[in-house]
């Protein structure tokens, strides 16, 4: 439901302790709780899908909203890690969304892996960029390419929802790696099933990102669900962030927007795959890919 899918991209969607502080962005203490074109594309899940009427439902751009309603979150470190998918450049719509996890190459994405991954050519997608921060056009440290995109071998022949989860590794840009600049997030595996998480995300519909807090339940044995108003296309591979940490600048990313229904049929409702140990093995090897 939340990402737009490239000529059939289907359903669009260890630890290293940091404090490098973000110049620019405020710190995340007065943001936490409460507080080319895409032609070719057909939606599925939550990806985003190109031309598109939008349909704005405009969150408030004000303070948090209470646990499960949307809203427009300011510029703050923790936010600019998380960006807008598009293809190839940033002349088409966005169609996905994506943020920054730790890694020793320091150069490492999370998404959905039907954000980047070609159903008809059975292949990952391989013009993807990537906009940290993006908002009304303007991207703050640019565009990164992503140079590789990493997903399970089970993804691509079943497309398991399970396994909806994808790492991308970036280029450099200016001789720096987008951890170097943004910091980043850790993995989460085996977390349980309730958790207070904050979701932020980039609906193609609009320009700005949307973010949303709310407790976690169970839907399945492999499965999170969570109910938080308009998350519609393009919010595919949105990350459920948990404990951030304003001293040490980190949060846990324990799920991403997609899974069952590519995210869920309904905006106000999402689903995330479990992050097990088939997503510990698949991080591993990202690392070693890099």
């Amino acid at each position: 439901m939340r990402s737009i899918a490239r000529n059939s991209v289907l359903p669009l969607t260890f630890v290293v302790m940091m404090a490098a502080a973000v110049v620019g962005y405020a710190t995340e203490e007065a943001d936490t709780n409460s507080g080319s074109g895409g032609g070719g594309r057909s939606s599925f899940g939550k990806s985003g899908e190109a031309g598109q009427d939008p349909q704005d439902q405009d969150p408030a751009a004000t303070a948090p909203a209470g646990d499960g309603n949307a809203y427009t979150p300011r510029r703050t470190e923790q936010n600019a890690r998380v960006g807008a998918v598009f293809e190839k450049d940033d002349t088409g719509d966005h169609f996905c969304t994506a943020s920054v996890v730790q890694s020793p190459g320091r150069n490492m994405l999370i998404t959905a892996a039907h954000c980047a991954f070609d159903s008809d050519g059975k292949t990952p997608v391989d013009d993807l960029v990537f906009a940290p921060d993006y908002r009304d056009g303007e991207e703050p440290t640019g565009l990164w390419k992503v140079k590789k995109v990493v997903l399970d071998d089970r993804w691509a022949k079943s497309n398991d929802e399970d396994l909806d989860v994808a790492f991308l590794l970036l280029d450099k840009k200016k001789d720096k790696q987008i951890q170097d600049v943004l910091g980043g997030n850790t993995l989460g595996i085996d977390r349980g099933f309730h958790n207070e998480v904050k979701i932020t995300g980039y609906p193609t519909s609009r320009e700005t990102p949307i973010s949303c807090q709310n407790r976690t339940t169970k839907f399945s044995n492999t499965q999170l669900r969570i109910r938080c108003t308009d998350f519609e296309g393009g919010t595919s591979g949105s990350p459920w962030l948990a404990d951030y940490d304003p001293r040490s600048h980190t949060g846990t990313v324990i799920g991403v927007l997609g899974g069952h229904e590519g995210g869920g049929d309904e905006d106000d409702v999402s689903y995330a795959a479990y992050f097990d140990d088939d997503i510990a093995t698949l991080y591993k090897r990202a690392q070693d890919e890099d």
